[in-house]
């Protein structure tokens, strides 16, 4: 099997390469296998004692295959076919399965998300909602119970929707939507960053709630407790340059505490499909993290410097994400021997990048 696309595959598939490193590494290296080729000696760099695990190219080609099979397809980061929006996130899958029509991505879209224990009336203003914006724009959602299956059902009933799920594109979840997305890839499309067999767990959702926020133009949330993972979307989606809305709900009701605190910060309080439409903007607005940071720069780095750097900046490090601006005024040295170090030790897993230029020590060192 020879597609060219494999070895964006096979890198986006090395263990502790994130979405950020994927993104420094093609910044670095002509092509994903010059790439992979210089991952154990930078990874040796940065302290790790045996390589990271680069899967075997029969291995990667046995999951494009899979997909394929399927009647899904593959898009890569800063390749063809892969949607604008979600590129502007620093942190954008580097590659994602889609089963459906894989075009409907780069069309406009609204995300819609809430509570799981929704109630009838949240559920039931979700699918008309869903159904009155369908015509005129696509439904995006996570496929969880309540809201997001409110949404989806409506928008299938008054045009299309996309599906962004936390697991593989074969562990439908929860397994009562089975047929839902079933029905989702026949009529609109099921988006999948985790590979083929992966079970939805906890630490995958906050990856698919990225998603969903880079998608879309703007996200309504509907019934969303204080501490939920509708709330961390709309941070994201927020923080992305995204409009945020907001169905306002009883004080008394806990599940409406999380939407009527983000009309208080500014969300455009929403009751009808026509207070999204009339403050949708026309592409997401640049503000945020919407800009990735820079990627690389190709200034020689004195081996002293890099030494320093080495030394320096795990001490400098925590849990709590620090700006990699930061760790440069503290170390005095430049951004190039930084970004180089930082580079080393996340493919020696010892730190890992995020979204906003940021570095933290993993949660599971």
């Amino acid at each position: 099997m020879a597609e060219p696309v494999l070895g964006f595959l096979r890198l986006a598939r090395t263990q502790s390469v994130g979405p950020v490193t994927y993104r420094r590494l093609l910044a670095r290296f002509p092509s994903p296998e010059e790439a992979l080729a210089a991952l154990p000696a930078l990874a040796k760099s940065g302290g790790r004692a045996t390589p990271p695990r680069i899967p075997p190219m029969a291995e990667i080609e046995r999951e494009y295959l899979a997909v394929s099979r399927m009647g899904g397809v593959f898009l890569f980061l800063d390749q063809p076919g892969y949607p604008d929006y979600l590129a502007e996130l620093p942190d954008a899958p580097p590659a994602i399965a889609v089963l459906g029509d894989a075009d409907l991505l780069a069309a406009r879209s609204i995300g819609i998300v809430g509570a799981r224990n929704a109630s009838a009336n949240g559920m039931r203003l979700a699918a008309h909602l869903a159904a009155e914006l369908a015509p005129r724009l696509i439904v995006v959602s996570g496929l969880a119970r309540g809201i997001d299956t409110a949404a989806h059902e409506g928008a299938l009933r008054g045009g299309r929707t996309i599906a962004v799920i936390a697991g593989g594109l074969d562990m439908p979840y929860p397994e009562d939507n089975a047929d839902l997305q079933r029905r989702i890839a026949e009529n609109g499309a099921v988006v999948a960053e985790a590979p083929l067999g992966t079970a939805p767990i906890g630490r995958h959702f906050p990856k698919r709630n990225r998603i969903i926020a880079g998608l879309t133009l703007g996200l309504v949330v509907l019934e969303a407790a204080t501490r939920s993972g509708s709330l961390l979307t709309a941070r994201l989606a927020a923080e992305a340059g995204r409009e945020i809305f907001a169905v306002p709900g009883s004080p008394l009701d806990p599940r409406a505490r999380g939407g009527n605190d983000l009309i208080r910060q500014g969300a455009h309080l929403t009751e009808t499909a026509d207070d999204v439409l009339a403050n949708l903007p026309a592409r997401p607005l640049a503000r945020g993290f919407a800009e990735p940071p820079p990627l690389w720069e190709e200034t020689p780095t004195p081996d002293t410097d890099l030494s320093r750097a080495r030394r320096e900046i795990p001490a400098l490090l925590s849990p709590e994400p620090v700006g990699v601006d930061e760790i440069a005024r503290r170390c005095q040295l430049s951004l190039t021997a930084i970004r180089a170090v930082i580079l080393e030790l996340e493919l020696a897993g010892r730190v890992e990048s995020l979204a906003g230029d940021r570095v933290a020590l993993p949660e599971d060192p």
